[in-house]
């Protein structure tokens, strides 16, 4: 990502940010970046319709700046593009004020965003994207059977670029049809790796299955290479790094990247980082639970203790269209980082973000045990018992009554009757 032009205020973090993409990661750090109610600005094709004297109609398609106030956002990581949509909030000579349009941000496509409040986890994410230096690229090949996907991982996304799913028929004494159909299938992985994957921008590729049956692709893809005299394999064979993966599906990349001997090889990513810290946190759950806690309500007690050492985060908390919301996510980032803890956002994108946002999306690694936080629950249930007690109390004998009734008749349902 390119910075262009970036004019924030210092009193109230108001301002805007003028941004060229230039990455499909930076297409994804754009959507993180959108919320309902900002201001984006760029170019747009719009058809356009004139009437002549005569009463004779014309359209065509003019490309003009439009700048609408967001209502959507959608990311199309296919396609590499993201849609805003929303009314027209600035005046146009062809667009009338408040007439809904669509945008499209693409790559090499500048625009301009204006927000009413740029936090801090704003400014992290653009400090992100327009590092160069942030998270080296790592392309990855899972495989089993006859079913295999090739990845490219970046620091915030995992793009699927092919995946091959053939039958492979059972080995049969006197028949070559299971030989000719893993040759088929190591040959359409192939052509996949020289289409999808740019070795001159990846560190190393990771090729995993169960078995031997990435060994025998590798010697497939030595030799197969030099038959065809392919440059770019030949040059890059000492790139391919061979590890176990359970299965050919692509949650199994996860597997590879918690393998000690993978991740030296590729220290520098982003994820290798944070898949440690989520295995961390895992591992605590199991053998030291007062040192690891999820769910806002916990996350936010040991905050208040300073006890945590590792915050971990998924960026689909910071997506809420809710102000509040947000802010009080915002506000747990910064404690913790002034508090001397470090902060881990989870990208949804990838599997390790999509395993945490199933225990709430915040999770924390604490510095020393807390058993009293297992009250909490206990605590607000009796805290809801006694507001439900209190609100009870203000109503009249007559709807006491009824609310009685009421839950009786629950409780019966729930019995059987």
């Amino acid at each position: 990502m390119k910075l262009i032009k970036k004019s924030i205020s210092a009193k109230d973090a108001s301002g805007t940010v003028t941004l060229l993409p230039q990455t499909p990661e930076d297409l994804w750090h754009t959507y993180n970046l959108l919320q309902t109610s900002d201001r984006v600005r760029c170019t747009t094709l719009r058809k356009v319709t004139k009437e002549s004297s005569t009463g004779s109609v014309t359209s065509n398609k003019v490309r003009m700046n439009l700048t609408i106030e967001v209502t959507k956002v959608e990311f199309d990581k296919e396609a590499l593009q993201v849609r805003i949509s929303g009314p027209n909030s600035a005046e146009s000579q062809h667009v009338r004020m408040g007439a809904f349009h669509t945008l499209t941000l693409e790559l090499d496509r500048q625009f301009t965003i204006e927000k009413e409040c740029w936090d801090a986890i704003f400014l992290d994410r653009i400090e992100e994207a327009c590092n160069p230096e942030v998270g080296a690229e790592v392309a990855c090949i899972v495989m089993s059977g006859g079913l295999a996907h090739v990845c490219l991982v970046t620091g915030s996304v995992t793009v699927t670029k092919a995946r091959i799913d053939m039958n492979i028929p059972k080995k049969r004494t006197g028949s070559s049809a299971h030989s000719k159909a893993i040759i088929k299938f190591y040959d359409a992985i192939y052509r996949a790796i020289l289409n999808y994957i740019p070795f001159d921008k990846i560190k190393c590729v990771l090729v995993g299955s169960p078995g031997f049956q990435r060994e025998d692709f590798l010697k497939y893809l030595v030799a197969e290479s030099i038959r065809r005299d392919d440059r770019v394999l030949i040059k890059s064979k000492e790139k391919f790094v061979l590890c176990h993966a359970s299965s050919g599906h692509k949650h199994s990349i996860e597997e590879m990247f918690s393998d000690p001997n993978i991740a030296s090889r590729v220290t520098e990513t982003k994820l290798v980082k944070e898949v440690e810290a989520l295995n961390r946190f895992m591992r605590l759950l199991d053998t030291h639970p007062d040192k690891a806690y999820y769910g806002f309500g916990h996350v936010q007690k040991a905050n208040e203790e300073l006890a945590i050492d590792t915050l971990l985060i998924t960026d689909e908390l910071f997506l809420s269209s809710d102000v509040l919301t947000r802010k009080k996510y915002v506000m747990l980032v910064e404690s913790v980082r002034e508090r001397g803890g470090n902060c881990y956002v989870f990208s949804t994108m990838h599997t390790s973000g999509q395993q945490l946002q199933q225990v709430s999306g915040v999770a924390a690694i604490l510095r020393y045990p807390l058993p009293d936080l297992d009250e909490l629950e206990d605590i607000a249930a009796n805290h809801e018992a006694f507001a439900e007690y209190e609100s009870d109390e203000e109503l009249n004998e007559e709807e006491r009554q009824r609310k009685a009734e009421a839950r009786m008749r629950e409780e019966m349902k729930d019995m059987g009757f």
